[in-house]
């Protein structure tokens, strides 16, 4: 099968997939392996295909629909193909925050609406060539968001002190941000 038929097929079925009310069931799918497609998603949260960013953002976000982890990387996955594509950091980026009610809603950069919570936590590492904080939240089966720095820095602003770690509240779970005076606040 070309190139071009398969981004056809994946097209096809993510916009089937828009018309049904939610996700496809990339999790149900077991396609066999069709090979690499020269899809990357930089560590921006810019989708490139063969070396150029896809201008369009609903191509992006029907792409999305079907991007699943599996233990040997990230893949564009249909009920027929498998497609493995590059990640250079996280699929997605947490680019706006907001409260609902004692929850916190993140958006991506795809569209995806994440409520922090137990099935979805935050979580803030320390990236190992600059020391600085880097903060994710997971949006759907094993698929998580790098929350911008923005947005990071709102969460520290809203953050309380506990346990001697600074920490938000949201879905009745408390997650720790870092240290108070390690460079958070």
């Amino acid at each position: 099968m070309s190139e071009a038929e398969t981004k056809t097929g994946i097209v096809a079925v993510a916009e089937a997939a828009k018309a049904v009310r939610g996700l496809p069931p990339v999790h149900l799918w077991n396609p066999a392996h069709c090979g690499d497609i020269d899809i990357v998603i930089r560590a921006d949260g810019t989708w490139m295909h063969e070396g150029s960013p896809i201008g369009r953002a609903e191509l992006v976000r029907l792409f999305s629909t079907v991007l699943r982890l599996d233990p040997d990387g990230y893949h564009l996955v249909t009920p027929a193909e498998k497609l493995k594509i590059r990640v250079e950091d996280l699929p997605f980026r947490a680019v706006t925050m907001r409260r609902d009610g004692d929850d916190l809603l993140f958006t991506t950069d795809v569209g995806d609406e994440v409520r922090a919570g137990p099935e979805n936590p935050v979580t803030v590492e320390t990236d190992s060539t600059t020391g600085e904080p880097a903060p994710r939240v997971h949006v759907r089966r094993g698929l998580e968001a790098r929350i911008v720095r923005t947005v990071f820095y709102d969460l520290v602003e809203m953050a309380e002190e506990r346990d001697g770690r600074l920490a938000v509240a949201s879905g009745g779970v408390w997650f720790p941000l870092g240290p108070p005076g390690a460079g958070l606040a």
